[in-house]
């Protein structure tokens, strides 16, 4: 995908998901999501932030989180979730059109990260949600690539991911297949994505569990 094929892709799933919180009633926001420790409010919290984040108030929070990225990006979310939730979504759907990033983050990353936590709270309330297929095509190339922070060819070493609704395939070793969606879910270390894998997938668990 190019810049613009990004872009476009991206305002799509951002809309997608304000409008799905959106539609949430209010029990539903403080339900678990598929990323542990986090509700579905911070997760939304997180997507608000997206677009917000900047490096003088990024490096300010990750003093504050004694430098462990994942204290970082925990705890500012869920300082974020403080607000209002028809705030929350607002800024969700004010992002779409933004073409700001993080920090440090590369051109996919964003994309990745709206179809990832979009799941996240899809998922846990029983709620079907398809990726789009070139798009969770070229993130799970991007993420196998990238290393930090999901590092999936040292935790998946030894196996071979293969979609099986897209032209993908990573890794040497075992063969685990299946919908392109599930083997993203996978590549950032949610076990939710092994219902919908077959092959080789105890050994999937035990690089999930390696997170």
């Amino acid at each position: 995908m190019n810049q613009e094929e990004i872009w476009a892709a991206l305002e799509i799933e951002r809309r997608g998901v304000a409008d799905l919180l959106g539609s949430l009633p209010p029990d539903d926001w403080e339900r678990p999501s598929l990323c542990e420790g986090w509700r579905i409010r911070d997760v939304a919290a997180h997507l608000a932030l997206a677009t917000r984040v900047s490096v003088p108030r990024a490096m300010v929070d990750f003093v504050r989180a004694r430098g462990s990225f994942n204290r970082f990006v925990h705890d500012t979310a869920v300082r974020h979730a403080r607000l209002p939730v028809g705030e929350l979504v607002a800024q969700v759907r004010e992002s779409a059109t933004s073409h700001r990033r993080a920090p440090t983050t590369k051109p996919l990353d964003p994309l990745f990260d709206v179809l990832v936590h979009a799941q996240d709270i899809a998922v846990p309330l029983g709620l079907d949600r398809a990726m789009p297929l070139e798009a969770a095509r070229a993130c799970a190339a991007h993420i196998w690539e990238r290393g930090f922070p999901f590092h999936p060819q040292r935790r998946l070493r030894g196996l071979r991911l293969v979609a099986t609704d897209v032209d993908w395939s990573a890794g040497e070793g075992d063969v685990v297949e299946g919908p392109v969606q599930a083997l993203l879910l996978l590549l950032s270390g949610r076990p939710a994505a092994l219902p919908g894998l077959r092959g080789a997938t105890g050994a999937a668990r035990a690089g999930i569990r390696s997170t």
